[in-house]
């Protein structure tokens, strides 16, 4: 089946040819104007996909990311047309899974978008059974599933946060740099900050640690990256 992109844009012009694109490339798109028609047609049509402009009237792109985020975990890109790399990561705080900044080439959106679809067609399609599981004291990974439980309860992460997870689970107690997490958990050449993998860590360390300041299963060394501790 195509997959369903959701356009949340509020210039009309720019949400067009947004959707001129991807119907060209063989996507379904929808389009919204504003934050709050985003949020309710993101409920009601199930999207594969959220392309989330941050300027928009009524509800702004972060608000709306957050209320989606409260009952979904579809893939969203954020599109801003803010030089500031506070707002971008403040984007990803809230649960996107990538950003782009406005200019941007409709090559590198679509490759984003892409990588994105990709990993969430992979997940959507994984077996329910002869799963392959990493288990960590009270934490458990289960490949196949795309499924992360604590303490036996399914934990709530987005795609983008489980691929950073099971990459560094896989290799236990190896080091990477921030940007070799970049280039491996992202999937191409990213253009972002490496700030980019300390949000998403410190979101992951929020769900899967008892307390997310004194951490036991994502560690940091110093100066150098990050790693899993199999416990």
């Amino acid at each position: 089946m195509e997959a369903t992109i959701l356009i949340v844009e509020d210039e009309k012009n720019i949400n067009e040819v947004l959707a001129f694109t991807f119907d060209k490339e063989g996507y379904k798109t929808l389009s919204a104007y504003d934050g709050i028609t985003g949020v309710e047609m993101c409920k009601k049509n199930d999207p594969d996909l959220v392309l989330l402009d941050i300027n928009l009237p009524g509800m702004d792109g972060m608000d709306a990311c957050k209320e989606i985020r409260k009952s979904s975990n579809v893939p969203i890109i954020m599109l801003t047309a803010r030089e500031d790399e506070v707002d971008k990561i403040v984007g990803l705080e809230l649960g996107a899974d990538d950003y782009i900044t406005k200019p941007y080439s409709a090559r590198e959106l679509s490759a984003r978008v892409k990588a994105l679809l990709r990993r969430s067609d992979i997940s959507s399609k994984a077996p329910a059974q002869d799963s392959n599981t990493i288990t960590s004291g009270d934490v458990v990974i289960n490949i196949d599933r795309y499924e992360v439980k604590k303490n036996g309860r399914i934990l709530d992460i987005t795609l983008r946060e489980f691929e950073l997870l099971k990459f560094l689970a896989v290799a236990p107690d190896q080091i990477f740099s921030r940007e070799v997490l970049l280039e491996n958990v992202w999937g191409y050449e990213y253009l972002g900050d490496v700030r980019t993998v300390d949000v998403t860590i410190r979101r992951l360390r929020e769900k899967i640690e008892d307390d997310p300041s004194m951490p036991r299963y994502i560690m940091t060394k110093r100066s150098i990256g990050y790693y899993f501790n199999k416990i």
